[in-house]
């Protein structure tokens, strides 16, 4: 269990893997600020489900992939914050992003800009401008992928991209540790949710094919991760920095 008083701060915190992990945090007694980017309704019916359970979840909107609107929002989350009756956070999930799939030979520069600008620039700046407002002896969680580890054409710049960000984990790690502030990486591996337009959870061929790749032979749902993250951000796990964490079922060992 998490110690009670605890704000977690989650993005793409809507839907899927992000809203799992607000919901899982708000059973282990944590409040959180969540952001979203047009899926409003979503984000509330979030703050609902959060309620239904006795803690607060508050919606704020964020586009990742605009660094130049970073300070606004941290501007934001210290209002928020005040509202709950704090001046600093203690968890922040960067969960936030999009997929691509294309070739290396067919991929154009703007697809990669725009993965680069939400999946690396977006985590690396929005940590940046959050960090004075997160507590000493905090957590941080990334979230990377198992296409990091696993090659299958046609993810090589999302694979890339998050291999990016679990170097960026660990010099994280090194450099906020005087400040007690444990970093990690969280890879899943195919998970059925509504991300990369659902083909995970909707496409049936797919599906099969991702069960057959994992030990547990059924692809992955939300409630493997979420509780897995709020797991790994408690106290239980003050020790444990600098990681990468494969979140999969034994996906292709």
């Amino acid at each position: 269990m998490q110690p009670e008083n605890k704000i977690a701060l989650v993005t793409g915190g809507s839907r899927g893997l992000g809203r799992n992990t607000v919901v899982s945090l708000a059973r282990c007694g944590v409040d959180s600020i969540f952001t979203y980017n047009s899926a409003r309704a979503e984000a509330e019916a979030v703050t609902a489900e959060v309620a239904a359970i006795g803690r607060k979840a508050i919606p704020l909107q964020l586009d990742v992939g605009q660094a130049s609107t970073f300070d606004a929002f941290a501007e934001k989350v210290r209002d928020t914050l005040i509202g709950l009756g704090a001046q600093h956070f203690d968890y922040l999930v960067n969960n936030a992003g999009i997929s691509h799939h294309n070739s290396i030979e067919k991929t154009t520069e703007d697809e990669l800009d725009t993965l680069y600008r939400v999946n690396f620039k977006g985590v690396f700046f929005l940590t940046q401008k959050l960090l004075p407002l997160i507590n000493d002896g905090g957590r941080i969680v990334n979230l990377s992928s198992g296409l990091a580890r696993i090659i299958i054409p046609g993810s090589a710049p999302y694979g890339a991209l998050k291999g990016a960000i679990e170097v960026l984990t660990r010099y994280q790690a090194k450099e906020l540790g005087p400040r007690r502030i444990a970093v990690n990486a969280v890879a899943p591996g195919s998970i059925q949710t509504d991300f990369s337009g659902g083909m995970v959870r909707d496409n049936p061929e797919l599906n099969k094919q991702v069960a057959g790749m994992t030990a547990f032979g059924r692809a992955g749902v939300p409630d493997d991760v979420g509780p897995m993250i709020a797991s790994l951000l408690s106290d239980d796990n003050r020790w444990v920095t600098a990681q990468v964490i494969e979140v999969s079922g034994g996906l292709a060992i």
